[in-house]
């Protein structure tokens, strides 16, 4: 117990080291790129700083698997350079019993990240974009989704339009039973259309069966509705803006991923995307113990071997070739070539036995 301790805490310790050197790089990179982004806003450093600091979180997560094998290679070669793995292997313990602890450490960590650190990335993202907004002066086009329907707002310099419609395709570009309210600057109500459907093409909605009633004129808006079979209202939405209006999967919690998919599933949208994502998330303890083990098949041997060089680039190598094959079973999740558990757990679970089988034969030769 007490050796396990003691790898469990060499581990953590060089995880924390190499998390804040991450830290500090990110974010000095991500400043500059703040201060970049923002020249013509009068963005100073105190703000890139923390527009950088928000931004934090979520890349550090993202390079989790990274931050592991590092701290994993950092272990046995410590371990092995102070030959004190070798004491352990002599006095009975298994290669897999030196890994013990290393990989419960790495199975928390995968964990606390998902039930978190993943919530609060989402978090500091969410508010990294609204600053981003005030700061560039840019109306939102907010997007919501819910039992009643779906709620779109779009936005320019002249006001705001509202727009609820009870059915939609999977894109969001054809509406049903389709409600507009349209507000000025000063959130004055300037008309209301409703319409059979509603399609988005370039530079604008087409409506169909409407009914339409002007409030900013009229002193009452219902003896002067007009009804038209066709109509035309502008528009400087696009398909791909509605498709980000509903977020990445990553800026939306964990915790609240369930409700999401099934408010998607509910209004007709799509949500293989976001179930990919759900199934990959709840894989992660498992990805990091397949990272613990790749470093692990490359650096628990002697040093009196030689060739840890090139070792480490044969962990580091593998290591994102397993973080690639994660990304493009993702890839193919998403698209529908293969089912969604098959995109989240093959990865991780090809990751685990390939490492498994080659520590396992080097243990009995």
């Amino acid at each position: 117990m007490i050796l396990h301790l003691y790898f469990a805490r060499k581990f953590i310790t060089n995880f924390l080291m190499i998390l804040f050197v991450f830290f500090g790089i990110i974010f000095l990179i991500d400043m500059v790129e703040q201060l970049r982004r923002f020249s013509s806003n009068s963005v100073g450093m105190k703000e890139a700083a923390q527009l950088a600091l928000l931004n934090a979180p979520g890349n550090l997560y993202r390079i989790l698997p990274l931050l592991v094998i590092l701290s994993t290679l950092a272990l046995f070669l410590n371990l092995t350079r102070t030959s004190e793995l070798v004491i352990a292997r002599a006095s009975g313990r298994s290669a897999l019993g030196a890994l013990l602890a290393p990989l419960l450490v790495a199975f928390t960590l995968g964990v606390f990240g998902v039930s978190v650190w993943n919530p609060i990335g989402a978090a500091t993202a969410n508010l990294y974009e609204t600053i981003s907004d005030r700061h560039l002066g840019r109306a939102s086009n907010a997007l919501s989704i819910g039992a009643e329907g779906l709620w779109l707002r779009q936005g320019n310099v002249e006001g705001q339009t509202v727009i609820h419609a009870s059915e939609t395709n999977q894109n969001g570009t054809i509406l049903g039973n389709v409600t507009f309210l349209a507000f000025d600057i000063n959130s004055q109500v300037i008309y209301r259309i409703e319409a059979e459907t509603a399609k988005l093409e370039t530079g604008g909605w087409v409506l169909n069966d409407t009914k339409r009633w002007d409030f900013k004129d009229s002193l009452n808006p219902e003896l002067s509705a007009s009804t038209t079979n066709t109509i035309r209202l502008q528009s400087n939405l696009t398909q791909k803006e509605i498709q980000e209006s509903f977020g990445a999967p990553s800026d939306i919690p964990f915790w609240e991923l369930p409700a999401f998919i099934a408010s998607l599933e509910n209004a007709g949208f799509s949500s293989t995307q976001h179930r990919v994502w759900y199934a990959t998330e709840l894989a992660l303890p498992a990805f990091l113990m397949a990272m613990v083990l790749i470093g692990a098949m490359f650096t628990m041997r002697h040093s009196r071997f030689g060739k840890t060089g090139i070792m480490l680039l044969g962990a580091i190598v593998m290591g994102f070739g397993l973080f690639f094959l994660k990304n493009f079973a993702q890839v193919l999740g998403i698209s529908g070539q293969i089912p969604v558990l098959l995109a989240a757990w093959t990865p991780p679970l090809a990751g685990i036995l390939l490492a498994l089988g080659f520590i396992l034969h080097t243990e009995e030769g």
